[in-house]
């Protein structure tokens, strides 16, 4: 009997060992030297001291990258950074140097580290392709955990589709994209313009990575912190709690219609690969298949899509549209969000005051000329819609906001091309469109939430 107790007690024992041994974190750095790491892109200095890399800041060079000779896929990363006032820093992860691409350029996620005012730190950058995904005005809250010239803790999560960041225990970005599933994890140095900032430095120690078990050990969802869903055609459970719904699936014609027809165009459009297209053609205001609209109207909402122009296109994103109005030639009548390619398209130039650029309440407010727009990929469109308060958004960006039914409006509108349409902009509620102006423009992400 005392034999099998004191067996018991042991296995007891054991177990419970087993229990207690907690995630099996690999170190990345050896605290002593750059073993398993290989410079990339730039000329800047890293070097080890106190169990610490220390990246030296450099004029005239490129962003430096000190990459990890490993590739990592699905992981929990977590590291310590400080970072001088003055320097833009990051953390690339998922992140790739190809021949094929940009002659080697890194390029894939990044950590951001940002000490200056907008305090952007644990947001994610897309380094060399999309630029911000998941810019921190998004999470007030978040831009509060960086801690300028201390030292700070990070976390990132990359598990299957799934992007969170932290600092400091802070959640700062919830992302879901699907661009890249693999990469290196990289410490940058930034390239500087300013002499001022050179042999300023950014660090980083305690670097170390989790791989297995990722289910156990990963944070539970924080459904306060916004999340941004980066995959084509698709609602998550968060966007689908919070009332968001695809106005168009992806796959077929569902929920539309030609602005001037019954059903669909028979020509000027397609669907191919997830993505809704509008043909080249001439050039001209919905010559081709013609505009499409929604088979219902919209009254306060949040409107989001994602658009990706060839060079020198034109098109729009249309609300508060009456089709029945302008049965004649030319777009159906409503409230635009212009789609342009400012630099090659020469609509750029007329209008008053830049009020017919990217991202305008097309020729009657204009967009700021300085806005993250991403040439050659996907944007995200967003307008806004709360009554008579009405906003528009690119990438995360408020570009413009305006007051409908005012005295003011009233006035903005009778210099407008629109002046002969009576109470323009006005209407309660109306269709949404997408415009064909005979330039080919790509759709895709076409999402809703509507508002009380």
């Amino acid at each position: 009997m005392r034999h099998k107790i004191l067996l018991l007690t042991a296995i007891t024992m054991m177990l419970a060992s087993c229990t207690q041994q907690g995630p099996n974190w690999k170190s990345l750095f050896n605290g002593e030297n750059l073993d398993g790491w290989e410079k990339l892109n730039g000329t800047a200095e890293y070097r080890v001291e106190d169990n610490t890399i220390i990246g030296i800041s450099e004029m005239n060079t490129p962003n430096t990258f000190l990459a990890t000779t490993e590739s990592y896929g699905d992981f929990i990363l977590e590291f310590d950074f400080k970072v001088d006032n003055g320097l833009n820093s990051g953390v690339q992860f998922r992140s790739l140097s190809l021949p094929e691409f940009r002659d080697g350029r890194v390029h894939g996620y990044q950590f951001e580290i940002d000490p200056a005012e907008r305090a952007w730190t644990g947001g994610v950058y897309d380094e060399a392709r999309r630029g911000w995904i998941y810019p921190l005005n998004y999470n007030p809250d978040g831009q509060k955990a960086f801690k300028n010239e201390e030292w700070n803790s990070a976390r990132i999560e990359a598990i299957g589709n799934s992007i969170r960041t932290w600092v400091n225990g802070v959640e700062c970005a919830n992302l879901l994209d699907n661009t890249t599933a693999s990469g290196f994890i990289a410490l940058q140095v930034h390239s500087i313009g300013n002499e001022d900032l050179a042999g300023k430095t950014v660090s980083w120690r305690n670097i170390r990575i989790l791989t297995e078990e990722l289910d156990k050990y990963s944070t539970p969802s924080n459904n306060n912190v916004k999340q941004l869903n980066q995959i084509a055609n698709t609602i998550s459970e968060q966007e689908r709690a919070d009332g968001w719904e695809l106005l168009w699936d992806g796959k077929t014609t569902n929920g539309w219609r030609g602005a001037k027809l019954d059903g669909f165009p028979e020509q000027g459009w397609s669907i191919s690969e997830d993505v809704l297209k509008v043909h080249k053609a001439d050039g001209g205001e919905s010559t081709n298949g013609g505009d499409i609209v929604t088979t219902r109207p919209y009254k306060n909402f949040i409107l989001k899509v994602d658009f990706k122009i060839t060079e020198g296109a034109n098109s729009g994103i249309k609300y508060f549209v009456d089709t029945n109005l302008n049965k004649g030639e030319g777009s159906a009548i409503g409230c635009e969000f212009q789609i342009l390619d400012d630099r090659n398209h020469p609509d750029a130039k007329l209008g008053i005051d830049g009020n017919r650029t990217l991202g305008s309440l097309y020729d009657l407010i204009p967009a700021p000329e300085d806005k993250p727009f991403r040439r050659g990929f996907f944007n995200t469109a967003m307008v806004v819609v709360e009554g008579n308060h009405v906003e528009h958004w690119l990438n995360g960006v408020k570009l413009l906001e305006y007051e409908r039914n005012t005295e003011e409006w009233k006035t903005l509108v009778d210099t407008s091309k629109y002046k002969d349409w009576p109470n323009f902009g006005n209407a309660e509620e109306g269709l949404l469109l997408l415009q064909d102006h005979g330039d080919e423009v790509w759709f895709q992400n076409v999402k809703i939430k509507e508002l009380d």
